[in-house]
């Protein structure tokens, strides 16, 4: 086996790259700038992996990836040449994961790491005698933002989340700002938005917001407004898709403390979105999230809030259904 050194362009999907002296960490937030992302960048969830990927070609029939020690159980995922080719389940003793019989020949290999702990990656390798090629990152660009619900934690794999799945149908290179419990609509998320390369941008705003009481009736609209315009700046043509809450039981028809409810937070995302398209932003859209997942899909939610592993796939098909293939027809992406 030799070593494969480890660089920037093995990685899609990280907003910046750390590196430390036992390799490199993704991040999805510029990590230089972390004390701007409150509380302890982003409650910790910038640094998790979701939608961050090694790509590469190679001939190898193994490869070995090494990783500095974690922090709880995890999974990784190698896809070969778009199938899902193992899973491996990692706990907090394992410091490698091997992947072998590989069939010969050259192919493409995706790596995806953890959607539920931060990694870093020390080192790569293959077999003494195979080669390996960095394939050019050609794909549109997709930042998508969100809660939990788009981190997908209790999806079955990193690879099977709805962002991955839907990505990889569609053929767009992801960028997951899905972040569990912290999708306020914060200022600096909106510029890092803004900031970002991007063929397409979704949001899904509302669940944390309610959930958190973070935003009342009085501000939720004007910060969404601002996280908008504030994108705008940079990607004035770019399509900009906003979704309400997808369905979350109980919280339908109960009141938070700060007397909002989701029916009433999907009319002010709709509001907002229509108001914006009145002043002229044509390339701004508007999806329900309850077409995405409604009470007909309650079955999959075992804690009344978050979809299952199969939930996250109905997700995924759903929004190839619905948004990927009817945008692809207009010319949209």
């Amino acid at each position: 086996m030799k070593e494969i050194p480890i660089t920037d362009e093995l990685f899609l999907g990280a907003v910046s790259l750390e590196r430390t002296l036992n390799g490199i960490k993704p991040w999805r937030i510029p990590y230089q700038d972390y004390d701007l992302y409150p509380p302890n960048g982003i409650d910790s969830k910038a640094e998790i992996c979701a939608g961050v990927r090694l790509c590469f070609h190679t001939d190898s029939t193994v490869i070995v990836l090494k990783f500095s020690p974690i922090k709880g159980e995890a999974r990784l995922d190698c896809m070969v040449d778009g199938k899902l080719f193992a899973t491996a389940a990692l706990n907090e003793s394992d410091r490698e994961v091997t992947y072998t019989n590989l069939y010969h020949g050259r192919k493409e290999i995706i790596i995806y790491l953890p959607q539920n702990i931060g990694m870093t990656v020390c080192s790569l390798w293959i077999e003494q005698n195979a080669e390996m090629r960095i394939f050019p990152d050609t794909q549109p660009k997709w930042v998508t933002y969100g809660s939990s619900i788009t981190q997908c934690v209790g999806a079955h794999s990193p690879s099977r989340t709805w962002p991955a799945i839907t990505a990889r149908e569609s053929g767009l290179n992801l960028t997951c700002l899905g972040f569990s419990g912290n999708c306020h609509l914060e200022p600096m998320v909106g510029k890092l938005i803004r900031d970002l390369p991007a063929d397409f941008i979704s949001l899904c705003v509302g669940i944390n917001v309610y959930g958190a009481a973070s935003l009342s009736p009085r501000t939720f609209k004007p910060a969404l407004i601002g996280m908008l315009e504030t994108i705008r700046d940079k990607h004035k043509q770019t399509p900009l898709l906003v979704i309400s809450p997808l369905y979350a039981a109980h919280r339908e028809t109960i009141d938070n403390v700060l007397g909002f409810t989701l029916p009433e937070m999907r009319e002010d995302v709709r509001q907002t979105v229509e108001m914006v398209r009145a002043r002229g932003d044509h390339h701004i859209y508007y999806m329900d999230g309850l077409e995405l997942f409604g009470s007909d899909d309650a079955s999959h939610l075992p804690d009344h809030l978050h979809p299952d592993g199969d939930g996250y796939e109905i997700i995924g098909s759903r929004f190839m259904e619905k948004i990927i293939m009817p945008f692809r027809k207009k010319d949209i992406i």
